[in-house]
């Protein structure tokens, strides 16, 4: 196994972007050999003509800039231009065994898939195999199922909608709801927590909402890692004055002190702009009771005779609020304090300022989602801004800052385990058959059918599914007990390794490139995190000519495993306006008319019924949910323990490994790391970098262990630590999860530390 050069810890003092980001860039495009190609592509990469960034899920800048891109956008292009290729050599000279044997950086490095390959068992080699004898093979195997349960059907969110519509169309045609999806791991909260509050489980902000705001909440979110763009905006916003309160247990450097590598000036002048106005060092969990206190301030003064919510609006559009004062109020201070992990101080400065603004934003990632109550949670951000009508006007709202390119986009066009039956009826009429009723699998529930035996063909399309479940070990035993595995990938990585006793690798066209069919040169769709639909159309020449556009690869798909399918699946390889117009049949509200609003290169913003004020909810109210109590994971009875959160490094995009830094936090050469507060770090007497292991505290009787970590001294609060996703996925239990959303509480996993 190939290994980094020697570990080195080195504090990052510097604003983040800046300079380092501009030599980021230029070290990634240079390492892909990608410099004059890469440069091109990055000059049309999220304009319009131009094709959608396939990593973060973040809005285009209208703004006029020249270039709408940033570090970590760039680290993804040139991964995916890159000349580096894995051709049938490749998988001559290594076998599964072998390749199993390197690290995901170095699968990562290997470069571009350039023909589909099939494994044989016999030589425990990948072999060439041709795209008929794939979708054939693939075929055989779902229809040899006793029933179409058996299968399940991966979703990543770099799919575009085309392609994951037709997915969805097929997949029910063949009888199943099984769509395991990339969401469930992540923002599953917000499409399962939001709608019994607001109506939809979306945010309700468009870009321009920045503009407006007198106030932005920054929570659980790491913005200057995992959606850099969104910097500008909050760049933008200090210049105007407006407060940033950030939340989080870790400090990130972007959210402290940001140069923008788009500012001539600054850069010329080593200048930067100070992001947070206010840094709430909270607890791990301690959300919740940060949400109570600021409550429980404005409820407060309400009593003493101020006002400070908006009651028109509440009268008007709410219902629930007596049930949320009673609760708030009778949360103890002390208690608040404790949980939270913050001054009551610094509280009641936080409601103070939400207080004043009359138009404020909260942006929240999976440092709130990924809870054991992550989507009721979610539901208490919602009812905060409630309180004071932060819906359906300029500079306010709710907006889930998503992680990977249409994971939103999948959602809306059907990749969904728990379909509604309006949206049933629509597909039975428009493509002429019964749909199943029944709900699907979500990704937990997909493991544990594969573990029980009753799962026996896995498909993916895009993604690295085994590495970003839950339970390392107990994930590659399930896998391995499949039938057939399918990845449908640009790049090889370990889901191509663990795998079924049959085994498929099936190389796509990237977002990148060009789609050429038949009828011409085609282009897909993506919405973005703020529901905006535009146009990807791709400039660089595939990286093989055996590769196949998803679009092309699900229909023939279909056509191997339905002969008698009633979708006439031939007629949508070549034309993609066809596809559309399908889309717009089965979504009519959200969707008329979607190919002539395409013809406007900006796109167009898909319906959020809360930017109207209006609420899509059985009583046609936005609610206040409670959530009793201060806690949203269960409580653990062992003094020793630690909440541990699995976090990205700044040179990682979900489960792709750039590079084995994380500038930021002040890691070189290094994933095997564990960031501890000090004193905690004493209390267990261990000296500075100590090397220890990581134990899972659960109660399932399995014993979940992580060994070689470096402990670090970071500014964490006391009885949290953190190290990376997903190096540490295998201590994260499989029923550790939200229980209304399935989404594993990975930011909150009990565990002890161990001296080695």
């Amino acid at each position: 196994m190939t290994q980094p050069k020697p570990p080195r810890y080195q504090p990052y003092d510097q604003p983040a972007g800046g300079w380092g980001a501009a030599a980021a860039t230029a070290k990634v495009l240079l390492e892909q050999s990608v410099i004059v190609k890469g440069s091109k592509a990055l000059a049309v990469m999220n304009k319009p003509g131009g094709f959608k960034c396939p990593s973060c899920a973040y809005p285009d800048q209208a703004c006029g800039k020249k270039f709408d891109f940033c570090e970590n956008g760039a680290k993804a292009l040139a991964h995916e231009a890159t000349t580096f290729r894995v051709t049938r050599e490749f998988f001559a000279q290594h076998s599964v065994s072998a390749l199993m044997e390197q690290s995901d950086y170095w699968l990562e490095m290997q470069g571009r898939l350039t023909e589909p390959m099939r494994y044989d068992a016999a030589t425990d080699h990948y072999v060439p195999c041709s795209w008929d004898d794939a979708f054939a093979l693939i075929g055989r195997h779902l229809q040899a199922l006793d029933s179409p349960h058996q299968a399940e059907f991966y979703t990543s969110g770099r799919t575009p909608n085309e392609a994951a519509f037709l997915y969805s169309i097929f997949v029910r045609e063949f009888g199943t709801n099984n769509f395991p999806d990339c969401s469930n791991m992540c923002h599953e909260p917000t499409s399962r927590g939001l709608p019994p509050a607001i109506g939809v489980g979306k945010g309700t902000v468009v870009l321009e909402d920045f503009e407006h705001a007198e106030a932005i909440f920054v929570i659980g979110q790491n913005t200057g890692t995992n959606a850099p763009r969104m910097m500008s905006n909050l760049v933008e916003a200090r210049k105007r004055g407006i407060p940033i309160v950030a939340v989080n247990p870790m400090p990130e450097r972007a959210l402290i002190r940001f140069t923008e590598p788009q500012d001539i000036v600054q850069m010329a002048t080593f200048g930067s702009t100070a992001i947070s106005s206010e840094f709430v060092h909270i607890k791990i969990g301690g959300d919740l009771a940060l949400i109570k206190g600021m409550m429980k301030v404005m409820f407060e003064r309400e009593a003493a005779g101020e006002t400070v919510l908006d009651h028109d609006f509440i009268r008007e559009h709410t219902v629930g609020i007596d049930a949320i004062r009673e609760d708030v109020l009778a949360q103890d201070w002390s208690e608040i304090v404790a949980v939270s992990g913050l001054e009551e101080a610094q509280i009641r400065r936080c409601a103070e300022i939400y207080i004043r603004s009359n138009a404020t934003i909260i942006c929240y990632g999976m440092g709130l989602t990924q809870h054991q109550s992550g989507s009721r949670l979610l539901q208490q951000v919602a009812g905060l801004l409630l309180l004071k009508g932060n819906y359906g006007k300029p500079g306010a709202g709710i907006s889930p800052i998503r992680g990977h390119s249409n994971v939103q986009g999948d959602r809306t066009v059907g990749i969904d385990e728990r379909p509604s039956a309006a949206y049933l009826d629509r597909v039975r009429e428009v493509f002429g058959f019964e749909p199943p009723r029944d709900w699907g699998h979500h990704t937990v529930e997909s493991v544990e059918a594969m573990l029980a035996g009753t799962a026996k063909v896995f498909i993916g399309m895009g993604g690295n599914f085994v590495r970003a479940v839950p339970d390392t070990e107990r994930a590659y035993e399930a896998m391995r007990k499949l039938e057939l595995t399918v990845g449908i990938a640009t790049k090889l990585n370990r889901g191509h390794l663990v795998h079924g006793k049959d085994a498929l690798i099936l190389p796509v066209v990237a977002r990148s490139e060009r789609l050429r069919t038949a009828k011409g040169e085609q282009f897909v769709t993506i919405e973005d995190s703020m529901s905006n639909v535009s146009a990807s159309r791709g400039v660089l020449e595939p990286a093989s000519p055996h590769l196949l556009p998803e679009v092309e690869i699900v229909c023939r798909m279909a056509m191997a495993t339905l002969p008698d399918s009633k979708v006439d699946w031939a007629a949508y390889i070549d034309d993609y306006d066809a596809i559309r117009d399908k889309i717009a049949a089965v979504y009519p509200e959200i969707y008329a008319d979607f190919n002539r609003k395409m013809e406007n290169p900006e796109g167009f913003h898909l319906d959020v019924a809360p930017r109207r004020r209006v609420w899509k909810t059985p009583n046609g109210k936005a609610n206040f949910l409670p959530l009793p109590g201060l806690h949203v994971n269960a409580p653990v009875d062992d003094p020793g323990m630690l909440r541990l959160a699995t976090v990205r490094s700044h040179d990682q995009f979900n489960t792709t490994i750039y590079s084995y830094n994380d500038r930021y936090r002040g890691v070189y050469n290094d994933r095997m790391v564990l960031f501890m507060n000090a004193e905690d770090r004493a209390a267990r007497g261990l000296p500075p970098e100590a090397r220890v292991a990581l134990e899972t505290i659960s109660t399932d009787g399995r014993s979940r262990r992580v060994d070689g970590l470096t402990v670090l001294d970071y500014p964490m609060p006391r009885g949290a630590v953190a190290g990376y996703y997903p190096e540490l996925n295998p201590l994260l239990p499989l029923d550790y999860y939200d229980r209304i959303s399935g989404t594993p509480a990975a930011k909150s996993i009990p565990v002890r530390v161990v001296a080695l």
